[in-house]
């Protein structure tokens, strides 16, 4: 197969594309061809950090003096420049297929839609301008928003380009100025669509940082600078950030992940298009997917038709190199992920359980060469295996049959984490009755994941899962201060 040259990426600082002060980079490496050099990208130090904030800071005031309908004109034009030049998209798309391992379709569908999302933050606009009115007795009141001041921005490696769309329009909008820091493991992709976005601001609003986050982690997320901080990544993570920034008293956004359930009840429509939403469900992007359906939980009645309706599917999938049009699974996005995935799976083997890895793999030297595994179903596995109660993030997904309704929601619950969940059934008022039950920031009905989320609503989970929302207007206004204005009876309204 023919090699693609090497790309390079930058920083981007206060309007300027620029290098690490230091010089240096950090290679970037295909997870289909480990050995596959990507590319360059340039690895920021502590003071391309203070640089990065200090003119976030200085350009924060004009930004924010600007009216909420001057700022989506800036959001529309961003939307617009990044669809702009086609050739410049597929070249963008391209690349986001070597760096992360995503198939064509996917790459082409998540650098695409963050235009749709500056779009629709937009819309916002005469909503977001208008202040609520309180009439005396015993005062007039004004309450009305004020932009938090300088955003740290920090996304994952899984949806990089989808998820900054879930944050950076609604921060610009609100009045912040940012700084964005990718995921070391897909950064240059991102790195060149931030850039692209920051060519249509004035300088300073959007400020870009690529590098390790041991590095300059910490240093960006304390800078004195930073007002508020929206991180979506690892429960792990997720609970250092807010450690860190509690020393500043600096607001958090975390969006940490999820094991999400999915509950097929008896009634449940299942057909070719259900057993279709079902596999997407768990198995788009290999299952990188933070809202991904992670565990299945099906009437003992309906148990084998869910099995074989999955099991046909998946077997029709080929595994392989992303770039090519004919794979519709690539592979895990890095080494460190693909041990924790084949550990689990490993794992339900040796108790017992049946364990089906499927799917077609033309290539097999590519496959063993790379970060690849097989979509896997774990049949009726023993609940306190890793692959249940932990979340996989990778292309295997646990199905377990129940007795009862309420048995369903009470294992659904049983986990510390409450992002996403689903209820499957054709009927409509059981299907509210069991999703009010769910501990989850958001459930699906008779669908699950990315291809079934409303972007007007907000988005976020309970438990581990996180703290706060993004996306819909509750996304917007979590960047943003309350500000009351009082005054007595009569003299202010």
């Amino acid at each position: 197969m023919k090699m693609n040259k090497p790309a390079t990426t930058r920083l981007y600082i206060d309007g300027q594309y620029c290098d690490a002060l230091s010089g240096k980079t950090y290679p970037q490496y295909n997870p289909a061809r480990p050995e596959e050099l990507v590319g360059e990208v340039a690895s920021a130090g502590v003071e391309d950090v203070n640089l990065a904030c200090e003119a976030a800071r200085v350009a924060m005031p004009k930004w924010a003096a600007l009216s909420y309908q001057e700022r989506a004109q800036y959001l529309l034009k961003i939307a617009d420049h990044l669809l702009a030049n086609p050739q410049e998209l597929q070249t963008r798309v391209a690349l986001f297929t070597r760096e992360h391992g995503k198939i064509l379709r996917e790459a082409n569908m998540e650098i695409s839609r963050i235009s749709e999302r500056f779009r629709h933050v937009a819309e916002y606009a005469e909503r977001l301008s208008r202040d609520e009115e309180l009439t005396g007795p015993p005062f007039d009141t004004i309450i009305s928003r004020q932009p938090r001041g300088v955003a740290a921005l920090v996304v994952p490696w899984n949806w990089p380009i989808s998820i900054l769309g879930a944050k950076l329009p609604q921060a610009l909008i609100s009045g912040n100025t940012v700084v964005v820091k990718p995921s070391k493991e897909s950064a240059m992709a991102t790195a060149m669509t931030v850039g692209l976005m920051a060519e249509m601001l004035p300088p300073g609003v959007i400020n870009l940082l690529t590098g390790s986050s041991a590095e300059i982690g910490d240093p960006l997320l304390s800078h004195p600078a930073i007002r508020t901080i929206n991180f979506t990544g690892s429960v792990e993570v997720g609970k250092h950030v807010m450690k860190v920034a509690a020393d500043n008293l600096v607001p958090v956004t975390l969006e940490l992940g999820g094991n999400d359930a999915g509950i097929i009840l008896e009634d449940a429509k299942l057909d070719d298009a259900a057993f279709n939403r079902m596999y997407l469900a768990s198995f788009m992007s290999s299952g990188q997917i933070c809202m991904a359906m992670k565990r299945i939980y099906v009437h003992r009645s309906r148990y084998q038709e869910v099995v074989n309706g999955l099991t046909k599917i998946a077997s029709a999938q080929v595994i392989g190199d992303g770039s090519l049009p004919t794979t519709t699974m690539g592979p895990l996005n890095n080494k460190k992920q693909f041990g924790v995935v084949t550990s689990m799976i490993d794992e339900a083997k040796q108790s017992g359980c049946e364990v089906r890895e499927l799917g077609r793999v033309p290539d097999i030297a590519l496959y063993e060469n790379g970060y690849f595994q097989k979509p896997t179903l774990v049949l009726d596995p023993d609940l306190e295996l890793r692959v249940v109660r932990e979340e996989q993030f990778g292309p295997v997904v646990p199905i377990i049959p129940f007795n009862t309704v309420d048995e369903a929601i009470k294992l659904a619950n049983d986990s510390e984490f409450g992002l996403c969940s689903s209820v499957w059934t054709e009927d409509r008022d059981q299907a509210l009755n069991v999703a009010r039950q769910l501990e989850a920031g958001y459930t699906y009905l008779n669908s699950h994941g990315p291809l079934a989320q409303d972007s007007r609503a907000p988005f976020g989970g309970h438990k581990h899962s996180g703290v706060g929302r993004n996306l819909g207007y509750e996304g917007i206004i979590a960047f943003q201060e309350m500000h009351a204005i009082s005054a007595p009876q009569g003299w202010l309204l």
